[in-house]
C-alpha cells in the first residue's frame, strides 16, 4: 500500500482512512522494522486515527441535527455505537 502524506490523509473518506489505519496497525504488530520506520508508522497511525475521529464527530453532529420529533421540531439525541440497532 502506498504511503499517504498528512495532506492526503485529510482527503480520505472514513472507510479509506480506517482501512489504512488497520493496515498500519497490522504492519506495526508484525514488527521487525527499523526504529525510524516504526516511528513513521506510528505517526501515520495517529494521523489516520485523528482523521477517523474527526469524520465520526462530523457524522454524529449531522445525525443529531437531522433527527426530528413529531410535528417537525428538531431534537438532539446522543448516538452511541452500543445503542445503535441494525436495520434490515
Amino acid at each position: 500500500m502506498p504511503e499517504t502524506t498528512e495532506t492526503q490523509i485529510d482527503r480520505l473518506s472514513f472507510d479509506e482512512a480506517l482501512a489504512e489505519l488497520q493496515h498500519t496497525v497490522a504492519e506495526l504488530e508484525i514488527g521487525g522494522q527499523p526504529l525510524e520506520r516504526s516511528i513513521a508508522l506510528y505517526e501515520r497511525g495517529v494521523a489516520l486515527h485523528e482523521r477517523c475521529a474527526a469524520l465520526l464527530a462530523a457524522a454524529e453532529l449531522k445525525v443529531q441535527q437531522l433527527v426530528t420529533r413529531a410535528g417537525g421540531a428538531l431534537a438532539t439525541i446522543d448516538v452511541r455505537p452500543d445503542e445503535a440497532r441494525e436495520t434490515e
